[in-house]
């Protein structure tokens, strides 16, 4: 595990087991540690299989490891019932995926402005709405619904919802899967811009090793461990 400076979580030995059909288990993460360093974009980098999702879903408060420990700014989020991971998940985290999901009929302004609503922002939701549009470069698009958009445009929306209510920590599971190579660069490069002016945490995970520069800590998984580091 790295060395990392006031870390905004630490997951210790995660293991992750199903129960196979012939009594079995399977193992789908098999002693994972790792450090994620505050306000930075950390990538879990790992070919389908390796076991980055599940652990991203362990570490976002979203399952539950068979062992192991998961402390998120000091709290660990293991030993929290299903009411509190919820709250925390709520508040405190954000989530991109790579199946934007976002509502198909609002448009780009509501998606946002609902997220807030979900979130129990409290302040003017309208500004915030815009200033997150603004945020991600999609002021002129605030009034357009989802279909009216490119991939690259709706993922960015879905990023300005993830940053809506000010989490400490979002979650972006293969947030470029489905985008073009330019496309998917300046996203992961809006991620970085948007640790340092919106001092907000990004755990990525990818298969694709051309950003593997550009993150700050990058861990890469296969069979469920967790191979290289830095």
């Amino acid at each position: 595990m790295l060395s990392v400076e006031n870390p905004i979580l630490i997951a210790r030995g995660i293991k992750r087991g199903f129960s196979l059909p012939d009594g079995e288990t399977f193992f789908a993460l098999k002693g994972v540690d790792i450090a994620v360093p505050r306000g930075k974009l950390t990538i879990l980098k790992g070919k389908s299989g390796s076991g980055k999702t599940t652990l991203m879903n362990i570490l976002g408060a979203l399952d539950l490891p068979t062992e192991g420990t998961v402390e998120f700014d000091g709290k660990e989020i293991t030993a929290l019932d299903d009411e509190q991971r919820t709250q925390l998940r709520r508040y405190e985290i954000g989530f991109v995926f790579q199946s934007v999901a976002l509502i198909p009929t609002m448009t780009a302004y509501e998606n946002v402005e609902y997220a807030l609503r979900l979130g129990n922002f409290q302040g003017d939701r309208r500004a915030r709405a815009n200033e997150c549009l603004e945020r991600v470069g999609l002021t002129a698009r605030g009034s357009h619904m989802p279909a009216q958009m490119s991939g690259g445009e709706q993922q960015r929306v879905a990023i300005a919802r993830a940053i809506a209510h000010r989490p400490k920590l979002i979650f972006a599971d293969e947030p470029t899967g489905e985008l073009d190579t330019n496309t998917a660069i300046s996203v992961v490069k809006m991620f970085k811009e948007l640790c340092a002016d919106q001092e907000i945490t990004f755990v990525m995970t990818t298969h694709d090793t051309g950003f593997m520069e550009i993150g700050d800590a990058v861990y890469e998984l296969e069979g469920g461990e967790v191979i290289s580091e830095r």
